[in-house]
């Protein structure tokens, strides 16, 4: 009897680590549309070390950079809705892809669903250091004066800084070209260089231009200043009556059971809200938000709704 009892314990002791295992859930994907090293790829692994900790998890970034972030987007349309891969989005690829692409292969108001909202970021309006020009009067004039000046570059063509510096010159009442690059590090290469005068960009990108002295911020698209630079005005303080922030945020593939929803939207809004990532959001520009899944579905279709006008009036086709 002993020996039977002595064999029972020995099997259980074999399988029990073979049981545990099979019961241990795969790394948690963060999918991330832009290469290593930009504003989204560097927020997203600061918030994949803490919420390992939540999850009990391992939680590892990808990178599926191309296409402005659509490579990404289009990715989790075809994931298995498991709990086991995040889209980390900017505003761009979830509301403002829709307008400019005629034939985006994914919906993110029905193929997508929101776990949590991230962050805010303002877009800045940056200027060559050389240009001369030290205020938004004094660059409207300067492209007035001389229209070579109108040059204007982002991130990418059909970005939200593609449509905020359509934007800006439509209610400045003057002509600016835009150059897209492929990507935000080209962008801001080529305004350190003076490759083109202005760069409307995300305030955390452009940030990294500013430091080197080569360019400079005359104004900030979101409803105050920024605490990053406080001496830089509001696009409204500037004179020009326009407002409004970008975002990022997390998403989901349509139909991942709610369950799985709620424990990642749970682990990102206590990882957003730690003071070290407040403080680290924060020294990026960036303002932490930490909202759930309805209120970040709110802000999806709001944004969706509120960009959809000013895109069909400029004309731009992203794929034309």
């Amino acid at each position: 009897m002993q020996i039977v009892r002595a064999t029972v314990i020995a099997i259980a002791t074999l399988v029990a680590p073979c049981t545990v295992h099979s019961q241990e859930k795969p790394p948690l994907k963060l999918l991330v549309g832009f290469p290593a090293g930009a504003a989204l790829d560097t927020l997203s692994r600061l918030m994949a070390e803490k919420m390992k900790v939540s999850l009990n998890r391992p939680v590892v970034v990808e990178n599926k950079a191309g296409a402005a972030g659509m490579i990404a987007a289009e990715s989790l349309k075809t994931t298995a809705p498991d709990g086991n891969t995040v889209l980390m989005s900017p505003v761009a690829n979830i509301s403002i892809a829709p307008h400019t692409y005629s034939n985006l292969r994914y919906n993110a108001l029905t193929d997508f669903e929101p776990v949590a909202h991230i962050a805010d970021f303002q877009i800045a309006f940056g200027i060559n250091a050389d240009a001369g020009a030290t205020t938004m009067k004094d660059y409207v004039a300067l492209v007035k004066k001389d229209p070579k000046y109108g040059n204007f570059a982002s991130a990418a063509a059909g970005s939200l800084p593609h449509f905020f510096g359509l934007l800006v010159a439509r209610t400045a009442g003057i002509e600016m070209t835009h150059v897209p690059y492929k990507g935000s590090a080209p962008a801001m290469q080529a305004l350190a260089a003076g490759e083109v005068t202005v760069g409307v960009m995300t305030l955390p990108d452009i940030s990294t231009v500013v430091k080197t002295g080569k360019a400079k911020i005359l104004a900030v698209s979101g409803g105050k200043r920024s605490p990053l630079y406080p001496d830089v005005p509001t696009l409204r303080e500037a004179g020009y009556n326009i407002e409004g922030n970008g975002w990022y945020a997390m998403y989901v593939p349509a139909k991942t059971p709610r369950s799985e929803i709620d424990a990642i939207s749970k682990a990102a809004i206590d990882a957003i809200k730690s003071p070290e990532l407040t403080q680290r959001f924060a020294s990026m520009g960036l303002e932490p938000t930490a909202y759930g899944p309805a209120e970040t579905a709110r802000i999806t279709r709001a944004d969706y709704d509120k960009w959809g006008p000013v895109i069909r009036a400029s004309g731009f086709k992203a794929d034309q």
